[in-house]
């Protein structure tokens, strides 16, 4: 904690506007370290070194891309208890959910070292005799990536790995209450032989740092996960520079629990999907739409474990939900509690909880007899509570799951291939789970959502070459 950690600018370390203090909620008066608070100057050098390190990075063409990718995969792997442990301090989650993240990372980057290896173009026959047509993908430049501060492994990981992948250059910005696992990641980079220039991390606030990268010229593409109102600003903003954009936007994610589900799988996949990661995912089971046959069973069966879910420390060996990530949170978590009750709902747990240190921690919330039309049913939440809607049948079911402002996951409990096959179908999200939590992705195969949710292409797997890479069209005449 004696050294500050500084932004990384055109390969050298740089310091910033002010140093900023990054807290364990776990035990608040652990102060992780001091990070530098880069200026919108400091965003200005790190975009005039990318798009100055780019077309250099590009033109070596893809084995060197694939080289450095694959080496920054071992070296995140050999660091994952490390890493992992810098991330449950500061993000909060537990520390087996926090190394598994890490090494998640691990594996995105190793599969984008493949990908750089295989990036897709095409050869057709024109209609015009003599005339040959080419179609290749080139890369958009500089890519800004904004990221957020629930997952600061994977996110930045899914990000950087295609973006670097296809030929660009770097600016991240982390969120600023996670910098310490960013900072690891790159040094990591900066340490594995990333040209300079070509990955460049600039840490802060997003009034600040955010808007910066987002105003300049020298970024021509901005990839953001976080709030649906930020993102909305930054659409607006970023098409004024004729940016191109891929935006994640959260969620209210549906489960569907049907009469004829496995009462034992349901509860798993909801204790899953809504408590985990101390509910802290875009993905989470925010609302459980539960058929009146199984209602009871299933209300009393997961009220059960969530109230046996044992809240603490993130490092804690015991600990299975760790603290919420900030007071501010916290209080924003304890509000919709406090809703849930003024609208009519009768509420299992969801208060603050003293730990054996100070920090923030919060009891796992549900809200019964909840109605799709109240705010803690529509507003998204980011805070281990879930809202618990009876409902007849299979048609209101998916009408209610359908019935929200976002998209981005959906799941149904049944075992009926009936319901499953015809949930899949009907179900207005990105992505849809079968027999399993709505949280709980695969990094090969393409993320996002409809609606709120997403905008933009997808990210992830090979899907994520629509973002960072432009099509190009080429016409030869032999004579």
């Amino acid at each position: 904690m004696t050294e500050p950690h500084l932004n990384l600018i055109a390969g050298a370390w740089v310091a910033g506007d002010h140093l900023s203090e990054n807290r364990n909620p776990s035990d608040v008066s652990d102060v992780i370290g001091l990070y530098a608070a880069a200026t919108a100057g400091d965003v200005d050098r790190a975009a005039t070194a990318a798009a100055e390190a780019q077309p250099a990075w590009f033109a070596q063409g893809p084995q060197p891309r694939a080289d450095l990718l694959d080496r920054v995969a071992a070296r995140i792997e050999a660091a994952a208890t490390e890493i992992g442990t810098m991330l449950a301090r500061e993000e909060g989650k537990i520390l087996p959910e926090a190394i598994a993240e890490v090494r998640r990372a691990a594996q995105i980057f190793r599969f984008f070292a493949g990908e750089a290896l295989r990036v897709p173009g095409e050869a057709l026959a024109s209609v015009r005799p003599g005339v040959d047509v080419e179609v290749t993908r080139e890369p958009v430049g500089v890519v800004g990536l904004i990221t957020p501060w629930n997952f600061p492994a994977a996110i930045p990981a899914w990000k950087i790995a295609p973006a670097l992948a296809y030929g660009n250059a770097v600016v991240l910005k982390p969120a600023d209450l996670v910098p310490g696992t960013a900072h690891l990641l790159a040094r990591i980079l900066h340490e594995a032989g990333c040209p300079a220039g070509v990955f460049n991390l600039v840490m802060g606030p997003g009034s600040v740092v955010g808007r910066a990268m987002i105003d300049h010229p020298l970024i021509t593409a901005i990839s953001f996960t976080g709030s649906a109102l930020t993102g909305r600003t930054i659409a607006r903003t970023a098409v004024e520079g004729m940016k191109k954009i891929q935006l994640e936007m959260g969620g209210k994610n549906p489960m569907v629990v049907m009469d004829d589900a496995d009462l034992d799988t349901a509860v798993a996949a909801c204790v899953n999907g809504a408590f985990f990661s101390t509910g802290q995912r875009c993905t989470a089971s925010s609302r459980l739409i539960v058929q009146a046959g199984i209602h009871d069973r299933f209300v009393e069966a997961l009220s059960g474990q969530a109230a046996a879910l044992c809240v603490g420390p993130a490092l804690a060996a015991d600990s299975q939900i760790g603290p919420v990530v900030s007071s501010a949170q916290l209080q924003g978590n304890l509000d919709y509690v406090a809703l849930a009750r003024a609208e009519g709902c009768e509420v299992l747990g969801g208060e603050r909880l003293n730990g054996p240190t100070e920090g923030w921690f919060q009891r796992p919330a549900l809200f019964l007899g909840a109605h799709n039309d109240m705010r803690v049913a529509r507003e998204e939440i980011f805070g281990p509570c879930a809202a618990v809607i009876r409902v007849a049948d299979f048609d209101e079911a998916l009408a209610v799951a359908n019935d929200s402002p976002f998209g981005l996951s959906a799941g149904i409990c049944t075992g009926s291939l009936k319901h499953a096959r015809a949930f899949r179908r009907g179900a207005k999200a990105g992505m849809v789970m079968v027999n399993l939590p709505t949280a709980g992705v695969d990094y090969h195969v393409p993320f996002g959502g409809t609606k709120a949710s997403s905008y933009g292409p997808r990210e992830q797997g090979r899907h994520a070459v629509e973002f960072y890479t432009t099509v190009k069209t080429a016409y030869s005449f032999a004579g």
